[in-house]
């Protein structure tokens, strides 16, 4: 028959030639001539090909909850070992996305790079994983990824001369231009080749030509976030519990489609580190805040749309079998592409009156003559009232009469036919319903077909019972469900003239799909539109549930009353809210403060703040200028850290090297309790080595301590400057106790509250002898410590001047005063600065 069952994909397994593993386990299995991954054995996933399509709803809350993307992976050899090609393509979306960079031995941007993609399988060549003879980046991966399939196909198909012929074969004229971009970066078209092969043999399907976007994505235009800062950070996932909306993605996405949140996702993971983009994303939410009919207007419209993406990668595949199933998701593509295509209209009529350069450039975009050809191309086949709805029952309606009556005469019987079975069935249940006097209704469902549906309780049945030609009864609460043999012959019917149906109709399908292929390309710069819009509104509406404001672009990083956007979303209410302040000339801030004073929270809170305004999106502050950072680091001690154990210890060692051997005079470095491993001696000895080396770079470094003898490292480097958390000692109403109270606010210098243990020991039971003696010895240490790093009046003059001569480098660089006013702003910085110079121990005010 024509539709038969899908077959397993064969075709080409024998020249693949596939090796399947989970996290590098059973490598010495080879599947030849069998679907990949389909030996069930422990760990490894089975490939479902995603040729259906399913969308319950325009929602974006469930878009990352199935990984759906496939990456290619290889390393050069020889002296191009650390030049990576990497090729990835989603199952759900017809976009090929290639990289080639040079990485260092830690492989941190391969790393980087795929955790972000969050792929569903990793392909490698076979000669990475020879056995006694696996690479270095081989072993990193699979360590780095237990839960993801991995699979090795032969060397030779890593090939780069096929794969730049496959991508001048199945690239959209729109997208050209790569080819300039990669005909000499062989690494990243051998992995396309090999990625492109093993696609087309799981999915049992080709892309039809001209019809992918392929774009290069190099590492220098965004900036690296490494899984385990993104982690601390809890950007996308939180930490406690994954399902808990408590992240920077849960506080900023307020998308309505599935496109929109995956854009959402990748920005926040990999946010811009070009100002003038950046800026340009600024103005139009700058104009969606000022706006308000065009921001409901735009938000009404981008709501009604269904995945694009996914619905381009249904359509662009052509299938090596035809089935069933593949006709139905192309019948159903095509209702979704009308649905789609009658959305531009009412897009463009709310972009119309915008003002800022993105959003007319968008207007403009919407104005491609393409969509209106396609849209009449396919209102001369599918009915105008053929339209995507919900519900099981009524898109398969849709689908059997979205081709336009007289165009084949026997789709029009068959569907007559239809019609006749489904009235049969209604009446059938109506005539059981008035033969046993019960309240009877036909109900159907996806897997169940036409069943009968009951509300009754059980004590007003005869015996309690339901009659016996009644099968397959299941009940919840008062509701029972149950069939009978005829009407499982009715649906069997049924299904055979929704075959003839859907057979009918998708030859007429693929005729019109073959006559638009031509046009379909506009609806990748729909797609684009459609999610960067969803994006922009949601960070809009972001702004309209708290204070945020506008960050700007300098080259100092200010906060003035900045807050933590993740706290305030948990307090639902304000935090408090702290000043930042690092120049090139003060760019290394000690923080020091007892536990729980807010120390981790306020450095988490300034990443955040970095993050977001790289996106694009407004900050919670109340007024924000950035320095764009390249690369942002951040290692942040846990709970669990304050156990000194040797694992604890390593870790510590590993995050603090990746961020040495990584950082640049751009970076953003956040420190939070490093030392705590080990003992206090070494832990002072690592820290005061780690600051030294990157107090040699330019970049911006928070370095949160407990070891207060490293707040001294300011008499030797005046880049350095000290803040603390405040806290307040309060005394019990008895008067025998005394307790800390947190302010949560930062001050300048480094803090008083010194000996954290000894205050423990206090409201403990020890005995009052042992704490006085503690308390002598720590104020003996002490006073040695002291008098070895006490500044002597040239240092502080040293540090006078050079903190003179940054403060009037910033000014000539960004200052906005009027000649009156720099006068004055100038006197000031003498008057500092002779106070400096004579004054032991007094700081510059910031």
């Amino acid at each position: 028959s024509y539709f038969g069952d899908k077959s397993s994909c064969v075709e080409n397994a024998n020249t693949l030639n596939l090796t399947s593993s989970s996290s590098a386990r059973g490598l010495n299995s080879t599947f030849i001539g069998k679907t990949p991954l389909s030996s069930g054995r422990s760990g490894c996933r089975s490939h479902t090909p995603l040729m259906g399509y399913s969308v319950t709803s325009s929602s974006a809350v469930s878009a990352h909850t199935v990984a759906s993307v496939i990456v290619a992976v290889v390393e050069g050899r020889g002296l191009a070992r650390g030049e990576v090609g990497m090729a990835s393509i989603d199952l759900k979306n017809p976009e090929m996305i290639l990289s080639q960079f040079a990485d260092n031995t830690s492989y941190a941007k391969v790393i980087t790079k795929l955790k972000i993609l969050t792929p569903l399988e990793i392909i490698m060549s076979n000669t990475a994983c020879d056995a006694g003879n696996t690479t270095k980046l081989f072993r990193l991966i699979t360590e780095h990824f237990k839960n993801v399939t991995f699979t090795t196909v032969q060397r030779k198909y890593f090939s780069e001369t096929k794969g730049l012929e496959y991508i001048e074969q199945l690239c959209a004229s729109e997208f050209s231009t790569i080819f300039m971009e990669v005909q000499s970066k062989y690494y990243c078209l051998a992995a396309a080749a090999a990625l492109l092969k093993y696609v087309e043999f799981i999915q049992n399907a080709v892309y039809a030509p001209k019809s992918l976007k392929v774009r290069f994505q190099g590492s220098e235009k965004t900036a690296m976030i490494d899984s385990s800062s993104a982690q601390n950070l809890e950007l996308v996932i939180n930490n406690r519990d994954s399902r808990n909306g408590h992240t920077l993605l849960g506080v900023l996405n307020y998308t309505k489609t599935p496109g929109g949140s995956r854009r959402l996702r990748s920005n926040i993971l990999e946010p811009l580190v070009d100002a003038e983009t950046i800026n340009t994303r600024l103005d139009c939410v700058q104009e969606l805040l000022q706006d308000e009919e065009l921001f409901f207007g735009l938000q009404a419209v981008i709501s009604k749309f269904l995945d694009t993406e996914q619905l381009l990668s249904v359509l662009v595949q052509i299938p090596k079998q035809d089935t069933v199933k593949t006709a139905e998701s192309k019948i159903t593509s095509l209702i979704y592409l009308k649905h789609t295509l009658e959305l531009v209209e009412p897009l463009k009529a709310a972009l119309r009156s915008c003002n800022t350069q993105l959003l007319k450039a968008y207007y403009n975009s919407l104005e491609d003559t393409r969509f209106g050809i396609i849209l009449e191309k396919i209102t001369t086949v599918i009915n105008d009232d053929t339209r995507y709805t919900k519900g099981c029952l009524s898109m398969r309606t849709q689908k059997c009469y979205a081709v336009k009556p007289n165009i084949n005469e026997f789709l029009d019987i068959a569907r007559r036919t239809y019609t006749e079975i489904v009235d049969d069935i209604a009446g059938m249940i109506t005539q059981l319903a008035e033969k046993y006097s019960l309240p009877m209704k036909t109900s159907f469902s996806s897997a169940r077909g036409f069943f009968i549906q009951m509300n009754a309780d059980c004590s007003t049945l005869p015996n309690g019972q339901l009659p016996s030609e009644f099968t397959k009864i299941t009940k919840m609460k008062n509701t029972y469900s149950f069939t009978s043999a005829d009407l499982i012959k009715m649906n069997e019917r049924c299904q055979e003239s929704l075959r003839e149906i859907y057979h009918m109709t998708y030859l007429i399908v693929c005729k019109l799909l073959n006559e638009i292929y031509e046009h379909i390309h506009c609806l990748y710069k729909l797609s684009d539109i459609v999610s960067m819009l969803d994006m922009l509104l949601s960070f809009a509406h972001a702004c309209t549930l708290s204070d945020y404001v506008r960050p700007e672009f300098t080259d100092t990083l200010a906060i003035k009353q900045g807050w933590h956007p993740i706290l305030e979303k948990i307090a639902m209410e304000k935090p408090v809210s702290n000043n930042t302040y690092l120049t090139e000339g003060n760019n290394f801030v000690i923080i020091t403060g007892p536990n729980m004073s807010g120390k981790s929270t306020y450095l988490k809170q300034i990443a955040l703040c970095q993050i977001m305004a790289q996106m694009g999106s407004y900050v919670p502050a109340e007024y924000c200028s950035f320095r764009i950072a390249e690369q942002i680091f951040t290692r942040i001690g846990m709970d669990d850290d304050i156990e000194t154990n040797a694992s604890t210890f390593m870790k510590e060692m590993k995050e603090i090297t990746y961020i040495i051997q990584n950082a640049n005079d751009k970076s953003l470095i956040i420190i939070d309790e490093l030392g705590r491993g080990t003992s206090a001696e070494e832990g002072i000895g690592i820290c005061y080595a780690a600051c030294e080396y990157l107090l040699n770079l330019k970049a911006f470094t928070l370095f949160a301590t407990h070891f207060l003898e490293l707040c001294h490292i300011d008499a030797l480097y005046p880049n350095v400057e000290n803040y603390h958390f405040e806290v307040q000692h309060v005394r019990s109403s008895a008067g025998n106790k005394e307790k800390i109270a947190y302010t949560y606010t930062l001050s300048k210098g480094y803090t008083e509250e010194k000996n954290y243990g000894l205050k423990a020991a206090e409201v403990s039971s020890l005995p009052s002898s042992i704490i006085l003696d503690a308390k002598e010895i720590t104020n003996h240490i002490a006073k040695q410590i002291l008098h070895r790093q006490k500044s002597t009046p040239e240092m502080m003059k040293q540090r006078a001047v050079y903190q003179l001569a940054m403060r009037l480098v910033q000014t000539a660089r960004n200052s906005r005063l009027d000649p009156d006013s720099l006068r004055v702003y100038l006197k000031g910085l003498k008057k500092k600065y002779e106070a400096s110079c004579c004054t032991p121990g007094k700081n510059d005010e910031q």
